[in-house]
């Protein structure tokens, strides 16, 4: 689902952010994407889904501590 128009940044995008590059604050994502930079109609559903993501990423490094190193 598309979060951001202004930029075209889709839910998928700060996912797979998350996970490659450890972007973890509204700072680093909106300074990668441009997110909220614009309207900032989107600045409160990108924030849910960065949350989220980041959330998953710390569990499934709990779950499995190899992936953190890998």
């Amino acid at each position: 689902m598309y979060v951001c128009l202004c930029h075209s940044v889709t839910d998928t995008d700060i996912r797979r952010l998350v996970r490659t590059e450890g972007v973890c604050t509204m700072r680093e994502l909106s300074r990668e994407l441009g997110v909220a930079t614009q309207c900032g109609k989107c600045g409160r559903c990108a924030k849910e889904v960065l949350r989220e993501a980041v959330n998953e990423v710390r569990s499934e490094e709990a779950l499995c501590p190899g992936l953190a190193a890998a």
